[in-house]
């Protein structure tokens, strides 16, 4: 199964529009002064990272109409990721290690970090979900070398929206994985993400106060929240369900578990390379500020004598 590149899809849609496959809408002001505030230092050579991966990558969306259900047996996406393996550093700063993250799975330290942005309407981020991430949970959350953080990349329309506000809202009781398994289990997508439906997901995945639950859902905060990742993931140039980075190297597609597997492994030798180094440096400063304050004590050793001898 293959299927063709598409436009950027609408970042954010209301309850009465649909998606359109046309250029990135203009954001609205509430999502524009969210954005505003956390963007720094990253986004402010933004430019420059987005023409970096538009020029290296090329994202393929898959509708949700076109794959009504992918299965382990099918091919990915067709995807195209950079040959040379590129890491940018900007983009590893997009980790936000955040111990309280209600939407991550895995130490707040750990040395590597996959990022990924998805969409529940998506039906090849439904084949990672349950196909890839667990073999990755298993094989690298639990040892602590892998920590998974969510984004919500809703980009196919209304029930997307509600789909990426309700798993929020899920979350911050503690549930949002659980609410992620329930919602990508194989037929979920085809009937639906009303408030009724994501309200009996919620219940599945043992949210236990519903009402919370449902104004959880509805807040600003929810809007907030699911704005925020989503223009993270316009700007580095995504148009596409699933997107990924690996400690600031992109990967796009559901791609085999070997292609993950490489990543990772890749990433956590890079970062064991890298901590070694560091260690160094403050080892080699330790030392230099030690001399440094041995010479500033003012104390000299006395030359010997040169008089008064013994015959």
């Amino acid at each position: 199964m293959s299927a063709n590149p598409a436009k950027k899809p609408a970042s954010k849609a209301s309850a009465s529009s649909k998606p359109r496959p046309s250029a990135k809408p203009r954001p609205s002001a509430a999502a524009q002064r969210a954005t505003s505030r956390t963007k720094g230092a990253v986004f402010a050579a933004g430019t420059v990272v987005a023409a970096v991966l538009l020029g290296t990558l090329s994202y393929t969306a898959t509708r949700p109409d076109s794959s009504p259900e992918v299965t382990s047996g099918e091919p990915a996406a067709d995807v195209s990721t950079d040959p040379a393996g590129g890491v940018h550093p900007e983009l590893e700063q997009l980790a936000r290690r955040d111990a309280d993250d209600k939407l991550a799975v895995g130490r707040a330290d750990a040395p590597v970090v996959l990022v990924e942005y998805a969409d529940f309407k998506c039906g090849f981020c439904g084949k990672f979900a349950r196909d890839t991430e667990p073999a990755l949970i298993e094989k690298y959350v639990d040892d602590g070398t892998l920590r998974i953080e969510w984004r919500n990349f809703p980009i196919f329309g209304k029930d997307s929206q509600t789909a990426a506000r309700a798993a929020w809202a899920a979350g911050q009781q503690d549930r949002f994985w659980e609410f992620h398994g329930a919602a990508y289990a194989k037929g979920v997508k085809e009937k639906g993400f009303s408030k009724d439906r994501v309200t009996a997901l919620a219940r599945e995945a043992g949210v236990k106060d519903l009402g919370l639950f449902a104004r959880d859902l509805d807040s600003a905060a929810s809007e907030r929240a699911v704005a925020k990742d989503s223009d993270e993931a316009y700007g580095l140039g995504a148009t596409s369900t699933p997107s990924f980075l690996i400690n600031g190297r992109p990967l796009a597609g559901a791609q085999p578990e070997e292609a993950f597997t490489a990543a990772i492994e890749d990433a956590k030798t890079r970062a064991k390379a890298k901590a070694k180094a560091k260690t160094k440096t403050k080892e080699s400063e330790g030392a230099r500020k030690g001399a440094d304050e041995h010479d500033s004590d003012g104390k000299t050793t006395p030359a010997p004598s040169t008089t008064g001898g013994a015959p």
